[in-house]
């Protein structure tokens, strides 16, 4: 489908050079199809990007369950909120680590240095989703009621998951490993999700403190 097509080359080359690095003459050539296509069904780059940015949320959703989680936040248990955010960091860890996830990875991480009105569709979408539903299994899980704290700690949950993905060279650099194996990502989790327990251990031992 040659729609699909150039969304797919869209989302790389926009990821590897930026919107202004490249021209919809070497995005239609790479797609095989003309330039007409992209004024067709776009009306321009500026319209392909935007298009590009709301197929980066979709493809991000593609084995997301979101209303699993919400779920969980309902039925208020603790101990399956905190089941639940082991389990939703651990599936965002492998999402990351699939070779699809790179042309959209690239894309967001421009995104998020030098925001435009398509990072406001990227995070409209799961990104924004995951964040809330995350807050809100960390304050089910921990009885904390300040939704600052629980963002401040969704947000460090995030970045551990993220560096594996935003600074891979680092990581094999400091693994002494020439890739990331399924070995090393699964011990990895492991680890993200001992340390999700100390930082929830932590915030409920700050709240019955404060009580």
């Amino acid at each position: 489908m040659v729609q699909q097509r150039l969304l797919d080359i869209a989302i790389e080359q926009f990821g590897q050079h930026g919107l202004e690095g490249v021209s919809t003459r070497e995005i239609a050539a790479a797609a095989n199809t003309a330039m007409s296509s992209i004024t067709y069904h776009y009306g321009g780059k500026e319209g392909l990007y935007l298009a590009a940015a709301d197929e980066v949320a979709k493809q991000m959703g593609c084995d997301w369950q979101i209303d699993m989680f919400e779920a969980v936040v309902a039925s208020g248990d603790p101990a399956a909120a905190r089941e639940a955010i082991a389990d939703l960091t651990r599936g965002f860890l492998q999402q990351l680590q699939q070779p699809q996830s790179n042309d959209w990875a690239l894309f967001i991480m421009r995104e998020q240095l030098q925001p435009t009105e398509a990072f406001e569709r990227i995070y409209a979408g799961t990104m924004g989703q995951t964040g809330k539903v995350l807050v809100d299994l960390i304050c089910v899980a921990t009885g904390v009621q300040d939704g600052q704290a629980a963002r401040l700690a969704a947000i460090s949950l995030f970045g551990q998951v993220l560096v594996m993905k935003a600074a891979r060279a680092m990581c094999r650099k400091m693994l002494e490993r020439e890739t990331l194996s399924e070995e090393i990502i699964d011990e990895y989790a492991t680890r993200v999700v001992a340390n999700i327990d100390a930082i929830l251990d932590r915030m409920i031992a700050e709240r019955q403190e404060q009580a």
